[in-house]
């Protein structure tokens, strides 16, 4: 279900965002007004719903990967995301492919294998006598 959600985000063909940015623009405005911090901006939450995409990539990579490739998690996020990024600079003409969506997407690998490695240790460490 991720892989195709996070295809049919890849590869509609303008950007998916197009219709809400005007209407999260307005709401980070609003929020703004209103005390939330000015540093949270659209690009910083695209940046983020860009690394959150692909937590589910490096938690399930080191879940189902062996010992010895859990750590290619990042290495996963980055070749994904790059192939990515090049459909859209080759196929998609309003589509904008960027460098950092590949760091932002890698980020999310990365952080989903920590997550899942984390959660293994504690499962481990809870229940091994």
């Amino acid at each position: 279900m991720w892989l195709a959600a996070v295809t049919f985000i890849v590869l509609w063909p303008t950007p998916v965002d197009e219709n809400a940015a005007s209407i999260l623009r307005r709401g980070l405005g609003f929020l703004h007004g209103h005390g939330f911090p000015t540093f949270v901006t659209y690009n910083v939450v695209e940046f983020t719903a860009n690394i959150l995409m692909f937590v589910p990539l490096g938690l399930f990579w080191f879940i189902l990967a062996s010992r010895r490739l859990r750590w290619w998690a990042p290495g996963a996020g980055f070749a994904l995301s790059t192939f990515m990024e090049v459909t859209q600079l080759i196929l998609l003409q309003q589509r904008f492919a960027t460098p950092y969506d590949v760091l932002a997407n890698t980020l999310g690998a990365s952080l989903g294998a920590v997550l899942a490695s984390v959660l293994l240790w504690s499962y481990q460490r809870r229940f091994t006598p």
